[in-house]
């Protein structure tokens, strides 16, 4: 048969529907160095929706200042998280995806990146050709937030408004309630109490964002309040004992308070000397937890006075965040 573009479609036509599960991280630069984390941090600050200053002010903060000295300060902090396989939240995301795949095996599973590789559009393109019917796209971000969850809504709706034969869509918003979430992160928090014993108070530390994004109604703050709220409960112990902060601040806006570092420099003041730190706004481990919060926040209270920050890692790989997954599908 003579291979025309009317050949390809007919091909096209008789593939079975495909039905997609489309796991989207932020993203990470392609190596710890200075290079790929200028392009990678260029494309996230450029985003309308990570930073919401008229571009005409920003670009020229972004490409004249920032873009300068920071790709260089935050190649350093990812050298000290990289493995022999690459990013941690690249390898985590993709291990997410390998578990979820073998517990649906009617569905295709692969992961994007809002900014770096693989793209949503690269992914959505590629899925065209193979006659996608049916699409499940679940930000991994518990909490909503306009900052990040809603810019997947964008990359996904820009690309698919391309089409002229749109897919079923499923949208994850958020999971910050959802109970098997919540009852994932209990039992990390009780299994690392098990073995390394219950610091004096629990320290939960979200990402943080502009104060401003709360008055304009973004959500995020108050399901970061109600995530914390709800697990503490699950864990059954005294609300007096557990905190939620917020970490990773930048530029000199006022963002949403208290801010981690600070609290717990003085939490160590006050004569505390053992702590523990979840961050339940992450699924996977990456340079906010294992940089700033493993290292530099726990140094900051050890520096302060206190003996030890015992941080909790993420679900990772974990058969239970494997499932949380599955039940949102």
């Amino acid at each position: 048969m003579k291979y025309t573009a009317q050949t390809d479609k007919q091909v096209m036509h008789s593939l079975p529907p495909l039905r997609a599960v489309l796991l989207v991280q932020l993203g990470t630069p392609d190596s710890p160095h200075t290079g790929p984390v200028r392009r990678y941090l260029n494309q996230f600050l450029s985003d309308p929706r990570v930073v919401e200053i008229p571009k005409i002010i920003w670009q020229p903060i972004l490409k004249g200042v920032i873009l300068t000295t920071r790709p260089r300060q935050s190649a350093e902090k990812y050298q000290t998280i990289w493995t022999d396989q690459g990013s941690p939240l690249r390898t985590n995301t993709q291990a997410q995806v390998d578990l979820l795949q073998a517990e649906l095996p009617d569905y295709t599973v692969r992961k994007a990146m809002s900014y770096g590789e693989p793209s949503i559009e690269s992914v959505l393109r590629h899925w065209q050709t193979q006659r996608l019917d049916e699409l499940t796209v679940i930000p991994l971000y518990p909490q909503y937030s306009g900052t990040t969850t809603a810019a997947v809504f964008d990359a996904v709706t820009r690309e698919l408004a391309r089409w002229r034969n749109i897919p079923h869509l499923k949208f994850v918003r958020n999971f910050h309630d959802n109970p098997l979430y919540i009852k994932a992160i209990a039992d990390q928090i009780r299994s690392h109490w098990q073995t390394n014993g219950q610091g004096e108070r629990l320290i939960y530390s979200f990402h943080g964002v502009p104060e401003r994004t709360l008055h304009l109604g973004d959500p995020y703050h108050c399901e970061c309040v109600k995530t914390a709220r709800l697990i503490t409960k699950e864990l059954d112990i005294d609300p007096e004992l557990a905190m939620t902060t917020f970490q990773s601040r930048f530029g000199r806006a006022k963002w949403i308070e208290p801010y981690t570092e600070p609290t717990v420099k003085q939490l160590a003041l006050n004569g505390h000397k053992r702590l523990d730190i979840v961050c339940p706004g992450f699924v996977s481990d990456c340079l906010e937890t294992l940089e700033e919060v493993k290292c530099e926040i726990a140094d900051a209270f050890v520096s302060h006075g206190g003996e030890s920050l015992n941080y909790i890692p993420c679900l990772n790989d974990s058969t239970d965040l494997t499932q949380v997954l599955k039940s949102l599908v």
